[in-house]
């Protein structure tokens, strides 16, 4: 029997059932990348697993709206309130417009998440084309004595709020800790208490991206763009708000004090977060010359690779891990992750050659039963917080039974039309649907690897078999295997 959904939810620290607001739609909001540079292997990973959770979603019938942001202004060096807006720092060292460097990483990341198979969301919004939901959202928190302006900024008053809540809810910390583990920085003065955060910062007169405030001339702080657009496209209380485990705090953390300032809300109800990355062991960081970005990966093009690796290498990689472990990257786990990927693949192209020919058995025999134990233990895996590992395992064992029916180990006729209906449907719509795997190789592939198979097999019947094993040899060049049954020559990945 299929179990309900759970997930976990960082700020209860618990599994629990995913209950919508307002069933069957599902709002959705995960923080996307700041755009001055090009993705990496970290971003990968919180976009695939968002992505697998907006697919089942959708799977399970949910109407789901998905809101990505995309940050291209206030997002201040080390995630602090003072130093280098991060895109106009960019900026001045590619000698460009802040908006053409955001446009520039912006392209890259889509087509990076095109590669990955990522959908896209339904709504992607940017931080510098809200600025008026930001300033709003800003006025109220004042209007509710949570926040200060001084010398043309505006704080919030964390101590003021922990009054009336729980500043460090979702993340543990207390304000004691977090105060005393505050170093001193440029323009702490203006603040009240080391640990207020900026909701909108004065803009000094070379900072490009400014707009006009009754605060004066500036621009937003990091925080404040994610609780504004959610808000704005998916109401002051929606379902899901996702993220890497490195934004839990600061940013997850003020978003849920602006939206309790403003809103009286936790703005979600199930907070989600992917976790880091490690290189070898090591954790993945510009500071550690260790950060791999995804055209690196996918062309070869970084020190530390030995050939360029495949999106869906990446993409199968990273599913068999759960999202919520640290995931460590090697290029023999990446080299691994490529044959499991083309295995699955395999068996998908398999499944076309699956046909009842002869007599079928009867219901509930003891094949039926393993492929039904494997089709349940798919959903039962991703309705135990979307544990993608376990599915996989589900499918692996699927795949035996596909080899076995292929290589005539197993007999068709030992399965009843209905288990093989189930074996079809459940792995051709985990391996695609859900879990985002697709074919990286032209569409006109199986076509000409379908000429080539035959000229093979006119080559094996007439016994020149030089021109078979010449076949065969340049084939193998391509990672392309022919392989002999007795029910004909098949082609498959090696």
């Amino acid at each position: 029997m299929k179990q309900p959904l759970k997930i976990y939810n960082s700020l209860t620290k618990q599994k629990a059932l995913f209950k919508p607001v307002t069933p069957p739609f599902v709002g959705m909001y995960v923080c996307g990348p700041t755009v001055y540079g090009h993705a990496h292997l970290g971003h990968a990973r919180t976009a695939i697993t968002f992505d697998i959770l907006f697919r089942y979603l959708q799977h399970l019938r949910y109407r789901v709206r998905y809101v990505r942001n995309i940050t291209d202004v206030g997002h201040l060096e080390r995630d602090l309130d003072e130093g280098n807006d991060k895109v106009q720092q960019q900026a001045k060292v590619e000698a460009v417009s802040p908006m053409e460097i955001a446009q520039r990483y912006t392209n890259s990341y889509r087509t990076n998440m095109e590669q990955l198979n990522v959908l896209p969301p339904s709504i992607e919004p940017c931080a510098s084309g809200h600025i008026p939901e930001q300033m709003g959202l800003i006025q109220t928190i004042l209007q509710h004595k949570l926040a200060y302006v001084t010398e043309g900024s505006v704080y919030f008053d964390v101590n003021q709020y922990n009054q009336l809540q729980s500043y460090g809810k979702l993340s543990g910390r207390t304000i004691e800790a977090m105060r005393s583990g505050t170093r001193a920085l440029a323009g702490q003065h203006e603040k009240r208490n080391p640990v207020d955060f900026a909701l909108w910062k004065k803009a000094t007169p070379t900072h490009i991206m400014q707009w006009e405030t009754p605060w004066g001339i500036g621009f937003p702080g990091w925080h404040i763009e994610c609780t504004a657009i959610a808000a704005k496209y998916l109401g002051v209380q929606f379902d899901i708000h996702g993220g890497g485990i490195d934004l839990l705090f600061p940013h997850h953390e003020c978003e849920i004090a602006q939206a309790q300032a403003a809103y009286k809300t936790d703005l979600a109800t199930y907070w989600m977060h992917s976790n880091l990355i490690t290189i070898h062991g090591t954790k993945m960081g510009k500071s550690l010359g260790n950060t791999i970005s995804l055209p690196e990966l996918f062309t070869g093009r970084h020190s530390s690779l030995d050939q360029p690796y495949s999106p869906m290498t990446l993409r199968f990689f990273m599913l068999q891990s759960h999202y919520r472990g640290v995931l460590s990257v090697s290029l023999d786990g990446l080299k691994a992750a490529y044959q499991g990927y083309r295995k699955l693949m395999n068996g998908w192209h398999l499944l076309a050659g699956l046909q009842h020919d002869t007599a079928i058995a009867v219901e509930d025999n003891a094949l039926d039963r393993d492929i039904y134990a494997a089709c349940a233990d798919c959903y039962n895996a991703m309705n135990d917080d979307l544990n993608t590992a376990k599915a996989l395992a589900g499918l692996f064992n699927l795949l035996k039974i596909i080899n076995g029916l292929h290589n005539g180990q197993l007999s068709l006729s030992a399965i009843s039309t209905t288990a093989l209906t189930q074996l079809r449907t459940t792995y051709a719509v985990f391996t695609t649907d859900i879990l985002g795997l697709r074919e990286e190789h032209p569409a006109i592939l199986p076509a000409v690897l379908g000429i080539i198979q035959s000229l093979y097999q006119e080559a094996k019947v007439a016994k020149r078999y030089h021109q078979v094993d010449s076949i065969r040899s340049a084939l193998q060049q391509i990672g392309i295997a022919m392989q002999d049954h007795p029910n004909g020559t098949y082609w498959m990945y090696q």
